[in-house]
């Protein structure tokens, strides 16, 4: 209620509330996989979240929003892809103000979002803590100009160290970590397998080996090309070109093979009991 003349005159503080009705209440929390790729790479997480707000206005979403003076979408996003990387494993959380069923609205929010951003599965969340089980993620790092056995012996010798110091700009500024820790599995792969949309070497005609790791989410984040750098410093490993890299999962993390597995399993499997 806004504060009257003789308040305002006589200085005592009263406290704003907006007018007009209160928001209406989420009634269904949706957890939404999807996916960067192509050149939409890119896009940065900002980019995405402006390209995303936009799919729901034309998707006639009906989206629950925050109360206060400057409402907004409810919309969790969790560990964004670094730009410049694909991924075919993003997450977000979003609440409705009425029951939507998952795969029209999947499929409209795919529709309505740019090629190369993919809604690839929308569920109903029906558990807690899901960014907790966001723990480890698989990554695919394509190094074009670089022979595989080049790329095996650099990985071995990163991988024998016990710890690999590398340095990175952050928000709070210089940061020097341990890339090495954070990485539980790696190996170099043959070739690209052919079930991640938009994958294949770079350049034609030449060598290009291909990195597979599992890294855990560590604080702050390791990310590829923190071990790309990591390679580069303790093994000499300098690719040609730019690397490609691709997130193929994150979720939880099996400490023991090393695997990562669905985060989404645990609602399908409320939603089937």
């Amino acid at each position: 209620m806004p504060a009257t003349a003789g308040q305002l005159e006589e200085g005592i503080d009263v406290a704003r509330t907006p007018e007009g009705p209160p928001p209406e209440p989420a009634v269904q929390r949706l957890r939404l996989r999807y996916a960067k790729r192509g050149r939409l790479r890119f896009a940065s997480h900002r980019d995405f979240q402006r390209s995303f707000e936009r799919a729901l206005r034309r998707a006639a979403v009906p989206m629950a929003y925050s109360a206060g003076f400057s409402p907004h979408p409810r919309i969790s996003y969790a560990n964004a892809a670094p730009t410049g990387a694909a991924s075919e494993a993003e997450y977000l959380e979003i609440g409705v103000t009425r029951r939507c069923d998952t795969e029209e609205l999947r499929a409209a929010l795919d529709e309505a979002l740019p090629p190369g951003l993919d809604v690839v599965e929308v569920v109903e969340a029906r558990t807690p803590g899901f960014a907790e089980r966001l723990q480890a993620s698989v990554w695919q790092v394509e190094l074009p100009g670089v022979e595989p056995g080049e790329a095996g012996s650099a990985l071995d010798a990163f991988l024998a160290a016990p710890a690999v110091e590398v340095q990175r700009l952050t928000k709070t500024g210089m940061r020097t970590f341990d890339a090495r820790s954070a990485v539980l599995r790696a190996e170099v792969r043959p070739e690209i397998t052919g079930d991640v949309p938009g994958a294949g070497p770079q350049g034609q005609g030449g060598p290009c080996a291909i990195l597979q790791m599992v890294v855990r989410h560590t604080t702050p984040a390791v990310r590829p090309d923190d071990v790309l750098t990591g390679l580069r410093s303790h093994a000499h490993l300098a690719p040609p070109s730019s690397p490609r890299m691709t997130r193929l999962a994150q979720g939880p993390l099996d400490e023991e093979g090393g695997t990562v597995a669905d985060p989404l399993a645990a609602d399908r499997d409320a939603d089937g009991a």
